[in-house]
């Protein structure tokens, strides 16, 4: 019975059900060690589910190409 009620709800409300999931782990983290220390830890999640999405797609993890030619965008100003 349980399987179909976790199923009915996954199934329909997917992204509901992984943001309580998450924002419980960070209420824990945040009781036991604090503010500042749940934050770092948000980043870094944060920071490999980036990366992760980035290889699923097969894109590559740093742009360097489109992040150098925005630089050279904006210090075109200067000049």
């Amino acid at each position: 019975m349980w399987m179909r009620v976790w199923e009915g709800v996954w199934e329909g409300h997917r992204g509901k059900t992984l943001g309580v999931l998450a924002g419980s782990a960070l209420g824990l983290i945040y009781l036991f060690f604090g503010l500042w220390r749940m934050l770092i830890f948000a980043l870094i999640v944060y920071t490999g589910y980036y990366i992760g999405k980035k290889m699923d797609r097969g894109e590559p993890v740093f742009p360097a190409e489109d992040t150098w030619r925005w630089l050279m965008d904006k210090w075109r100003l200067f000049r």
